[in-house]
């Protein structure tokens, strides 16, 4: 992998609208957008076969660092100008748990948000989801 890949839902139009707006501000193309529907990709990353993507999208990172929901936009936007100027607010603890909270119940309603719906019902989130479980792991 040359970059980091950023795994979302490409059946969900809020999520290709949100992927829209972060490729508009990656101009030097730092990151690979890659839907999760892609065919090849549960073998070209394991980790993913176990993965709940009702939690949110994926940065895969070269290292093997796996990063997910509101600490995958943390690490992308930190990557990218403007938002690299306010993106270490993230790591402020009350900001982490607001932002991962915040995420949790986007994910959750993302068919609502933006007048954007879902034609397939892939934006629906079981309401167990749980807003801890944006936190980075590493594969090894």
């Amino acid at each position: 992998m040359s970059k980091p890949v950023i795994i979302y839902d490409g059946e969900c139009r809020f999520c290709q609208w949100s992927m829209r707006r972060i490729r508009k501000f990656d101009r030097r193309e730092l990151f690979e957008y890659a839907p999760r529907q892609t065919e090849g990709l549960d073998a070209r990353f394991p980790i993913l076969s176990q993965s709940d993507f009702n939690a949110g999208l994926r940065l895969m990172e070269q290292g093997g660092a796996v990063h997910v929901g509101a600490d995958a936009i943390y690490q992308i936007y930190r990557r990218l100008p403007p938002y690299k100027l306010v993106a270490w607010l993230y790591r402020i603890p009350p900001f982490t748990q607001l932002a991962r909270l915040g995420y949790a119940i986007i994910a959750r309603n993302r068919h609502r948000f933006g007048r954007v719906e879902c034609d397939t019902g892939t934006c629906t989130v079981p309401a167990a989801a749980n807003p801890e479980s944006s936190s980075a792991t590493t594969v090894s």
